[in-house]
């Protein structure tokens, strides 16, 4: 399992020798050397690597990684970018179209969104390949809870986009005033047209950056090849 660096691991320090956690670790390194797991464990943390705890602006929770070979990059909702794009994404970025004119990209690859401040969780960070979900109870949204934790104790203005019941749960840790939470059903074909699509979250998200004086997010990914 990859480590953890700079403000994150300051503040997820106390996580690190919690019983639980111990057992995730030594749950999570036997599922690797046993298992095929994604993503590679190498990016198991590849949301917080991209996006460091005091440049987080946005956060999008998902529910765990893509559970097929090449899809998961440790980062929710993304695929690389040779990957064909999924339904979720695929209505994420009709969403985009209709919100702010965002053309469709060819590709799924949302790394740069991360480089902007958006904090790209997953509740759960690793899955067996082909059985969504399959890491559900080993510790993971102990974990997550703590990330969760550590943004919300960030005392300035900052945007959660809970998509369906699984992120939209977490909308109870939200105290601070100071932050915006946004809620909608899942972005998958089974729930995005009960309130996904028309919800407006991007250009919301981006008014209330503005409003506090935060530079908006460039929602556009770029095509592999301009």
């Amino acid at each position: 399992m990859a480590a953890l660096d700079g403000d994150w691991a300051q503040a997820l320090k106390p996580e690190f020798g919690k019983p639980y956690y111990r057992k995730l670790y030594d749950t999570v390194r036997r599922e690797y050397a046993t298992q095929t797991i994604y993503p590679p464990a190498e990016e198991i943390f590849t949301a917080m690597h991209l996006t460091p705890l005091h440049e987080v602006k946005v956060v999008i929770i998902g529910q765990d990684p893509y559970h097929e070979a090449g899809q998961a990059q440790g980062l929710a909702f993304s695929v690389k970018p040779d990957v064909e794009i999924p339904p979720s994404l695929q209505n994420i970025y009709k969403e985009l179209h209709d919100d702010l004119g965002c053309f469709i990209p060819d590709n799924g690859n949302l790394v740069p969104w991360a480089k902007q401040g958006v904090l790209l969780l997953n509740n759960v960070l690793t899955v067996r390949a082909h059985q969504a979900n399959s890491h559900k109870t080993i510790g993971w949204e102990q974990f997550t809870d703590a990330v969760f934790r550590a943004v919300e104790a960030e005392d300035r203005p900052l945007v959660y986009m809970l998509w369906g019941s699984n992120a939209r749960s977490k909308s109870a840790y939200v105290k601070n005033p100071k932050h915006l939470v946004l809620e909608a059903p899942h972005p998958s074909p089974l729930s995005a047209y009960r309130g996904f699509f028309g919800c407006r979250h991007f250009s919301k998200c981006n008014e209330f950056l503005k409003e506090n004086g935060i530079e908006p997010i460039d929602w556009q990914i770029p095509n592999r090849y301009n």
